[in-house]
């Protein structure tokens, strides 16, 4: 009898470590999912931002094209409206050189 009760304890043992041993396999393999699914999410909100910057960057982009294109017009109109009056006073140098060989 004596017999029958160790045995019976040694079998309690053996499913106490195998027990321990499930449990604490189930409890790294829900450490490694709650790992794997925060550094999902992790790489899943990185995209979101960098297409946050990239649009802040394509509308300071869209910005300085819209500055540019204006600089550019008023530059044409700047050297426009120079030429017009190189222009003039060219005529009014050759008038006025005109009017001087007409005096010598």
């Amino acid at each position: 009898m004596n017999e029958d009760v160790v045995t019976l304890a040694a079998g309690a043992e053996e499913l106490g470590v195998l027990v321990g041993a499930v449990g604490a396999a189930g409890f790294f393999g829900l450490m490694i999912v709650i790992v794997w699914q925060v550094a999902a999410t992790w790489r899943d909100r990185m995209p979101a931002a960098r297409e946050g910057q990239y649009k802040e960057l394509a509308t300071r982009y869209a910005r300085l094209l819209e500055d540019t294109v204006e600089l550019q017009r008023r530059t044409v109109e700047e050297q426009r409206q120079t030429l017009d009056e190189l222009t003039r006073s060219r005529l009014a140098v050759g008038s006025m050189e005109k009017m001087m060989r007409e005096i010598e």
